[in-house]
């Protein structure tokens, strides 16, 4: 699976909401009831074009390298295979899309809280990319089961939230064998960054909700830590 797929399956769930007001003309069945990873390459090219031709943003498809921190995140994620993964405030995919093109067939839940992220995704899922699912809700408040997924990434969203502490104790307790989280190391001049992190300041509020394995890694300015749950678990 490729980028190609993504933006095919996001036309197709575009179609499937709005397909009498798009310019269809070109479109087979095929396109729109094949299985995403059928596809031909002429047809995931065409989806595209249809995208293109009804003003989507496809350009956020384009393929391109992931940036380091987010691929220090999944060669760490590849090591052992996730049986599943929650993905907390997606955005624009930055880490989602490459994660689910080196491991295609895990299930993935991304949440957001804004509404036009979370429906962005819900759309690539409706098109065919069956194992993704997409929900708006707030990490500090989301009342669901303790471990209920494998693993939950906080990639760049930590220092976001006002309280960060309540978010980093509701994604721990989610999590059922390992919490990653990415933050900036150094300040810089996102009026959107609330909060500058240090390896002790991590420590420190995940040790208060119960974190004992604590390990860090760090690249181009950006720290990440990875939060076991426990040896029984891994």
């Amino acid at each position: 699976m490729n980028y190609d797929h993504f933006a095919a399956a996001y036309v197709r769930g575009q179609i499937m909401k709005f397909g009498d007001t798009m310019s269809l003309d070109s479109i087979t069945n095929r396109c729109i009831t094949c299985p995403i990873d059928e596809l031909t390459d002429d047809e995931l090219v065409l989806l595209a074009e249809i995208g293109r031709n009804n003003d989507l943003k496809m350009y956020r498809f384009k393929e391109k390298e992931s940036i380091p921190r987010v691929k220090k995140v999944i060669g760490f994620l590849k090591a052992f295979y996730p049986e599943s993964l929650l993905d907390v405030g997606s955005g624009r995919g930055a880490f989602l899309f490459p994660f689910m093109r080196e491991l295609p067939y895990v299930p993935v839940t991304s949440i957001d809280i804004l509404p036009h992220r979370v429906d962005f995704l819900k759309t690539i899922g409706m098109g065919g990319i069956q194992t993704l699912t997409a929900i708006q809700e707030d990490i500090c408040t989301w009342h669901i089961p303790s471990g209920s997924y494998d693993v939950v990434t906080m990639l760049e969203v930590l220092e976001h939230i006002p309280d960060a502490e309540k978010a980093a104790a509701n994604a721990y307790r989610i999590a059922k064998r390992f919490l990653v989280v990415s933050v900036p190391s150094k300040p810089d001049n996102n009026p959107e960054h609330i909060h500058l992190f240090t390896k002790d300041k991590l420590t420190s509020m995940f040790n208060s909700v119960g974190a004992e394995k604590i390990s860090f890694d760090g690249v181009n300015g950006h720290l990440i830590a990875i939060i076991s749950k426990g040896a029984e678990n891994e």
